[in-house]
């Protein structure tokens, strides 16, 4: 992820200029979230053709989250431009996921609410202590990222009979890191801001 990638590599063989691999596979990320979703609401009569055509999307733009990141870091081409669109590109590619699953009756809207409500509320919150500093992501908010990533992707593929229970089973702890993992960004994000104002 580019947006929280380190350019501290002593190694770096490519200047931090906006048009990068790491920039473009995040651009292409975010191109891909609408290609997704028009794939993912075909339907195609006992065909699951468009849902596998879906889930290779998604799969992919995951792919292209984890590529840029660890080539921003080997390249030392960590961007303003990165900062600002990779988180950008994985809210879209999350919430559009989780909104079409939801309007097409494969997930509840609870729990699509509940998840979009942690994702743009720890983004409030660092930006409501940017000043003070910045909240690095925890080793608990990846997990919960690729717990998210994988239900999601569970939830795409078409699952008949006993299978059916497969998305779930990945993605209740899912859903409980995501709660678990947002209060604690609420007490880092308080405790920064408590620390910061006891040093004026």
């Amino acid at each position: 992820m580019t947006g929280v990638a380190s350019s501290g590599t002593g190694g770096a063989t490519e200047p931090p200029g906006t048009l990068n691999i790491p920039n473009t596979l995040t651009v292409l990320r975010l191109l891909l979230v609408p290609v997704f979703v028009v794939l993912l609401v075909q339907r195609s009569g006992t065909s699951d053709a468009y849902r596998i055509a879906a889930w290779a999307v998604f799969a992919l733009a995951c792919v292209t989250d984890v590529v840029d990141g660890d080539l921003a870091r080997r390249r030392g081409s960590v961007t303003e431009f990165g900062k600002l669109v990779d988180p950008i590109a994985d809210k879209a590619l999350t919430g559009a996921a989780l909104v079409t699953l939801s309007a097409l009756g494969d997930l509840p809207w609870w729990l699509t609410v509940v998840v979009l409500v942690r994702e743009f509320g720890v983004t409030g919150l660092r930006l409501w202590v940017i000043r003070h500093g910045v909240i690095p992501a925890s080793r608990g908010g990846k997990v919960k990222t690729l717990l998210q990533d994988v239900a999601i992707g569970l939830f795409v593929l078409p699952h008949p009979g006993v299978l059916a229970v497969l998305p779930w089973a990945v993605m209740v702890p899912a859903l409980v890191i995501t709660l678990a993992t947002g209060g604690d960004y609420v007490a880092r994000a308080l405790r920064l801001r408590r620390e910061a104002r006891a040093q004026r």
